[in-house]
């Protein structure tokens, strides 16, 4: 692990990000990558269903961005976000999703973005005490308490499945 004074530009972003909500989340990076939700588990020694995968979509008539957060056991029914978003929506490509973020697919933080994204939260994520989300590299990550998830993200609670 390294500590918080040698984090990359991309990963003191997010640690910038958490210290200005006041809370003393620690970013950490690792030797092994986190981009997919298992390798994250197998490298952090944590379930996969308490990694926060950040999934970056785009409004298909709007072209807004609509961040979900899953649990990483879980597998997003777009339908039913259609249904929260009010308008279909598509999966966004890396240039879409690094304009609207700042951050690249695999490390996508679930706050911190360039701009304001509406989110929505798995409530199955709430069923852990601790959760583990990427922190703005494929090898950054920090713990939360998921009591927190909502308060960081002003993201909506809704069933994903």
């Amino acid at each position: 692990m390294t500590d918080t004074n040698s984090l990359s530009k991309s990963a003191q972003s997010v640690q910038d990000a958490l210290s200005k909500k006041g809370i003393k989340f620690k970013v950490v990076e690792l030797s092994s990558s986190t981009r997919t939700a298992q390798q994250a588990a197998d490298t952090i020694g944590c379930q996969v269903a308490q990694i926060v995968k950040s999934l970056i979509f785009r409004t298909k008539e709007t072209n807004k961005p609509i961040l979900v957060l899953a649990s990483g056991i879980n597998r997003v029914n777009e339908k039913t976000i259609e249904k929260n978003v009010g308008e279909k929506i598509t999966k966004a490509d890396a240039e879409f999703t690094r304009e609207q973020t700042g951050f690249a697919i695999g490390g996508i933080p679930p706050l911190g973005h360039q701009n304001s994204i509406d989110t929505y939260i798995d409530e199955d994520l709430l069923s852990y005490e601790i959760l583990w989300a990427a922190a703005g590299t494929p090898n950054a990550v920090f713990d939360l308490h998921s009591a927190d998830l909502q308060t960081l993200t002003n993201g909506k609670i809704i069933s994903i499945k």
